[in-house]
């Protein structure tokens, strides 16, 4: 028997992007990746629903910056008609790429230079 302590089990609750504007924020997840608001504390904390997950978004304060740290991944079940509703909504694609036989995804910056990641799997996951 191994002396080691066991792992802590986890799930992912949220991933937290900072923000400079909330509500352009609050627009572009909620107008362009079809997210719902699930609560909202002004301009401090908005909670988006991301089809069970969360994404939440925090104002910028005590001196903490808006953009970059962090990457949010959407799953989705077409790839290139996502891709062109980002298009469509002046979203221009960062990255993109693919793991033959598992997924493809693209990547691109929220209004505060976030990277949102979107993907797409070859087959249902478990």
């Amino acid at each position: 028997m191994s002396d080691a302590p066991r792992p802590i089990r986890v799930r992912l609750d949220h991933v937290t992007y900072w923000t400079a504007d909330m509500d352009r924020a609050v627009a572009f997840y909620r107008d362009v990746l079809g997210l719902r608001v699930a609560r909202r504390d002004g301009d401090a904390w908005v909670e988006l629903d991301a089809d069970g997950g969360r994404l939440a978004l925090h104002g910028a304060a005590d001196g903490r910056a808006a953009g970059g740290g962090a990457a949010a991944s959407f799953e989705v079940g077409d790839l290139d008609a996502a891709r062109a509703a980002l298009a469509a909504h002046g979203v221009a694609v960062g990255h993109e790429g693919e793991a033959p036989g598992y997924a493809r995804f693209v990547s691109f910056a929220d209004p505060d230079g976030n990277t949102v990641q979107l993907i797409e799997y070859a087959r249902p996951r478990a």
